[in-house]
């Protein structure tokens, strides 16, 4: 069946913006007298506020500030590192031919919608979606597919006729949960164990086009 839509996420995705992400967590962390050995401490692909109860837990702090109050902190550090955040070598390519062949294009992110709006304008990105969805709309975070139900809906298309690119285990889980075929887009070997459930994974978008989806 012909793809008539496709949904990215955000962070890792279509952005190169591991390191800076992990700067921003690195730096809050400090802050609360955290010791990171390595040069980024290792989060998962969930919100930024639902990555905070378990950094506490990991580098046992103590603090009376709220997950919310950290994550603000967090995405305050990574808007910060803005100007050095690079679109995916491809990205841009590829989505003209996405355009020019009457595909519906979509976000999914966990993201704040002002952070994202940020993200986008800065990025050169603002007019590229038809259909944006964050973390304001959710009450269940990825692995559970509820994002992507949410931006199926808006889209009104079937599942089998969407396609889902992905960079995080939970980001794939939540997109197949959801049954929707889904390309991984990884940053490294390493980084292609937590995509080994994807349908097909790339490291940028130049290595694809719309007749070998």
């Amino acid at each position: 069946m012909a793809i008539k839509a496709i949904i990215f996420d955000l962070n890792g995705t279509i952005l190169s913006d591991e390191d800076e992400y992990g700067i921003a967590f690195k730096k809050v962390l400090q802050r609360l007298g955290a010791k990171v050995k390595e040069d980024y401490p290792q989060t998962t692909g969930i919100g930024v506020e639902e990555n905070w109860p378990i950094l506490i837990k990991k580098y046992n702090l103590k603090t009376e500030k709220t997950s919310q109050e950290l994550a603000l902190e967090t995405q305050n550090e990574y808007l910060k590192l803005l100007p050095r955040i690079t679109v995916r070598k491809g990205f841009i390519d590829f989505i003209r031919e996405v355009r020019k062949n009457g595909i519906s294009v979509a976000l999914a992110t966990s993201n704040s919608r002002l952070v994202t709006d940020k993200i986008l304008e800065k990025c050169n990105l603002a007019n590229t979606f038809d259909f944006i969805t964050t973390c304001e709309e959710v009450t269940l975070n990825k692995p559970d597919p509820q994002i992507y139900n949410i931006a199926l809906k808006k889209m009104e298309i079937p599942p089998q006729e969407c396609l889902v690119f992905e960079d995080s285990k939970s980001g794939v889980a939540a997109a197949k949960k959801a049954g929707i075929k889904v390309i991984g887009v990884t940053r490294d070997k390493n980084h292609i164990k937590e995509l080994a459930d994807a349908d097909k994974i790339i490291y940028d978008f130049d290595e694809i086009n719309l007749n070998i989806l």
